[in-house]
């Protein structure tokens, strides 16, 4: 994966890749946005970092749009399919409960954290939970999310670069750990 991710990094197209990576993981897609992020603020030191972090916020807040659509009007013939895959179809009911009394707070934390945000915009849509809600948690929680992390690589971005390099394989793990437990805690917590 690491060699695929750092191959757009390096490409013309790498922003429009970084913005459909975003936009699809937000409803459907397991490989979160920050993977590429990173590289490409790793990579391309020259360009802004607040650039990068505008479009993969605003491909994800989309994204979560698309996946609250899902969720509104297409839940039992695309969502359902979304969710058992990550086979999360047991917490659809609970989410229901959860959304009456948390819908900002679960929403910000969904897209703050690695948390899938992708079953949280979905079940959002399916339990049409306050769209203007949605949509300011969504890009309160996302752009939080991918600003501090590439102002982060804009002041530490040669440090970040030589450690990726030493120690990809262990960060690989830690990743899909991160990845995995961002699941368990979306069972956990709901």
């Amino acid at each position: 994966m690491g060699v695929w991710v750092e191959s757009w990094a390096e490409t013309p197209h790498a922003l429009l890749a970084l913005f459909i990576l975003a936009f699809i993981e937000s409803s459907f897609f397991p490989i979160p946005p920050d993977v590429l992020l990173i590289a490409l603020l790793v990579a391309n030191n020259k360009v802004k970092w607040w650039r990068y972090a505008l479009i993969c916020s605003f491909g994800s807040v989309l994204g979560g749009l698309f996946g609250y659509f899902i969720g509104y009007g297409f839940y039992e013939t695309i969502g359902k399919k979304i969710v058992e895959f990550y086979n999360l179809g047991g917490l659809m009911a609970e989410m229901g409960v959860k959304y009456k009394l948390y819908s900002f707070w679960i929403v910000f934390t969904a897209a703050f954290t690695p948390i899938p945000y992708k079953m949280i915009t979905i079940s959002a849509g399916f339990f049409k939970i306050s769209l203007f809600g949605f949509i300011i948690a969504s890009v309160i929680g996302r752009a939080a999310r991918f600003f501090i992390l590439a102002y982060f690589l804009k002041l530490f971005g040669h440090q970040v670069k030589r450690a990726i390099y030493k120690y990809f394989n262990i960060l690989s793990v830690i990743f899909i750990i991160i990845f995995l437990g961002g699941f368990a805690a979306l069972k956990f917590l709901f």
